[in-house]
């Protein structure tokens, strides 16, 4: 699964805008307060709204108000357009959800919810979802081989309230399989705010597979690979004691209270040294290893700034990890402010977002021709970044 593209409008400082042509390593910098995370919110909103409803995916965030951009008129919309392979075949159409939220009184409403693609290789997209206030329709006969869009069974689905979306239900049954792609997307995403001071923590004896936001099952998820995935366990560690030097081994160890202890051995001492001990950027370089490395890896993935807490000579190699784990199949948006970072990034894989009176756009790197002479020649993003040739980008 792939995203191609996003459109958002008034949807807080994205009052119209559209990131289009993305590739699976999506790398946005841009100034502070310029709408990075934000950007990043918009899955998070999705999961929410999935999850409970309209309202309280708004209310979460301030209500309706404090969401639509400021002065200015229309409702809330979010396109997002897909690619999922759908059948034997393995074809990927382009699919297209749109979503536009509305109020009235007082209460939010699904003000339009749809979902199109294209069947054949001409002509226009079909709608295969098609809601508004809590009333429409969703084809039931998607899995046919139909040529025309008048074979179609359009099947009549009301909602039990106006701010539910009509993906929540449809997207559990295999006969809606455009839909039941977008609702795994959404309910699958993972963002990562990693804490030191979470990760350094004890566990309860438990069992986890996936890092969590802020990484406070990472000796779980320690013991879960050492367990269950000892090849990538190994690959780990191997990559580990390249970048930290004396680390040569990593273990979880249950004590007799059933608490799960991370520790590091450092080859130069006899005993381990327990995670609260050793260094930040050691603690954070093993957890976005454990994430990188993740046997099933997330459909979407978002970190904000991962160069904290680390070296800078790693952050190339740190960059190399996330598109390596783009093309095992999770499509990956990081934010950073780091020249180094962005020194390891292709200018195809770079956005940079643009606040201009008080709204923000999202631009292509690659788009401004001065940036892609310069690369073409030999220079790097970062030292670009740095000396402040990103459009409307202060570097500080």
């Amino acid at each position: 699964m792939k995203i191609e593209a996003i459109r958002l409008k008034n949807f807080k400082a994205f009052r119209d805008t559209e990131m289009r042509d993305m590739p699976r390593m999506c790398v946005v910098v841009g100034a502070n307060g310029s709408g990075k995370s934000t950007l990043f919110d918009v899955f998070g909103f999705l999961k929410d709204a999935l999850t409970d409803n309209i309202q309280k995916a708004l209310s979460k965030r301030g209500g309706f108000q404090e969401v639509h951009s400021r002065d200015s008129e229309g409702p809330i919309e979010i396109e997002i357009k897909f690619r999922v392979p759908l059948s034997e075949s393995r074809r990927k159409p382009l699919i297209t959800y749109l979503l536009s939220i509305n109020e009235e009184n007082g209460h939010a409403y699904v003000d339009r919810e749809t979902l199109r693609y294209r069947r054949g290789s001409k002509g226009q997209p079909w709608k295969f979802l098609d809601y508004s206030n809590g009333v429409g329709e969703a084809v039931t006969n998607e899995l046919e081989d139909i040529e025309d869009e008048s074979e179609l069974k359009r099947e009549e689905q009301p909602l039990a309230k106006p701010d539910i979306l009509a993906i929540k239900g449809l997207a559990q049954f295999k006969q809606f399989p455009a839909v039941m792609a977008f609702g795994q997307l959404i309910e699958n995403w993972h963002v990562s705010d990693f804490h030191i001071n979470s990760a350094r923590a004890t566990q309860d004896d438990g069992y986890a597979e996936h890092l969590s936001k802020e990484g406070e099952n990472l000796s779980l998820v320690t013991q879960y690979l050492y367990e269950h995935h000892e090849k990538t366990f190994n690959q780990i560690l191997e990559k580990l004691r390249t970048r930290v030097p004396g680390i040569n081994q990593v273990e979880a160890k249950t004590t007799e209270e059933g608490r799960v202890l991370l520790k590091f051995q450092d080859g130069s001492f006899k005993d381990p040294f327990l995670s609260r001990y050793v260094s930040d950027g050691t603690i954070k370089m093993f957890a976005y290893l454990v994430l990188l490395h993740d046997p099933s890896p997330h459909p979407l993935l978002c970190v904000e700034e991962p160069e904290n807490q680390l070296y800078p000579r790693l952050l190339g190699e740190l960059a190399e990890e996330f598109r390596a784990y783009s093309e095992r199949g999770g499509q990956v948006f990081v934010s950073t402010h780091s020249p180094d970072f962005l020194n390891a990034v292709e200018i195809d894989e770079a956005f940079w977002l643009k606040k201009s009176k008080g709204y923000t756009s999202i631009e292509r790197v690659r788009d401004q021709r001065q940036i892609a002479s310069l690369v073409k020649e030999g220079d790097k993003l970062g030292y670009l970044w740095n000396q402040g040739l990103f459009a409307g980008v202060d570097p500080r």
